[in-house]
């Protein structure tokens, strides 16, 4: 928690130094994969709403979610780096990639708590998090994927004050962003002032309202 004694001032220049912007970006490109990942039984889904490091830090925890991976989607060009993705001419989101069981985690309950853990009124923003790389998106592998995420976002409206801007468009491909962006909460939550000022509050407010659906490990 900061003290009080700071002022706003500076908790905004430390916040933004650490948050998911250009700073310390390296020019490592991602794998370009056009290809679903199938696994027997399993499922994807490509979301984004926001910084991916709080996007991913709440989908790991998640019962059925077998694969987390943060990365960019739907822009124009090839392998972009991160530093790249900041600077919002690449027309990439930052996104994670969802590997999951659909038999014990439903695609309309992922979507529920996407919704749900992220501001979907906000046109290409999350908070201070300004830009078209934080917009939020639903990147549908299939018919049935697309009918769903029509269906809870107008389930999902009421919730709301003001309309959903959540883009619903088809999966292209994904780019697998640098490794260091990889569990990034669970790595760096006592290093990282944002993780604890920014991230923190959103997983400790997502694990109390769906306690249920939390790996086992996480209820103890």
């Amino acid at each position: 928690m900061w003290k009080p004694l700071f002022s706003l001032a500076v908790s905004v220049l430390i916040l933004c130094q650490y948050a998911c912007g250009p700073a310390n970006s390296q020019a490592v490109v991602g794998t370009s994969d056009k290809t679903v990942e199938s696994m027997e039984g399993l499922a994807v889904a490509t979301l984004g709403a926001g910084c991916f490091w709080c996007v991913e830090a709440i989908f790991q925890d998640l019962k059925g979610v077998e694969k987390v991976v943060s990365g960019y989607a739907g822009g124009q060009i090839e392998n972009p780096t991160y530093k790249a993705v900041c600077s919002g001419e690449t027309g990439h989101a930052e996104v994670v990639q969802i590997t999951f069981d659909p038999e014990v985690l439903a695609y309309a309950d992922l979507l529920e708590i996407f919704f749900f853990t992220h501001d979907p009124t906000t046109l290409n923003r999350q908070g201070n998090d300004v830009g078209t790389q934080y917009r939020s998106a639903i990147f549908y592998h299939s018919e049935e994927q697309k009918k769903m995420a029509k269906a809870v976002s107008v389930k999902m409206a009421s919730e709301f004050a003001n309309p959903i801007v959540t883009e619903i468009v088809p999966f292209d491909r994904f780019y697998a962003a640098e490794d260091y962006h990889q569990d990034y909460y669970n790595l760096n939550a006592n290093k990282n002032p944002y993780c604890s000022a920014v991230i923190s509050p959103k997983v400790n407010k997502f694990r109390k309202s769906y306690k249920e659906k939390l790996k086992e490990e996480l209820k103890k």
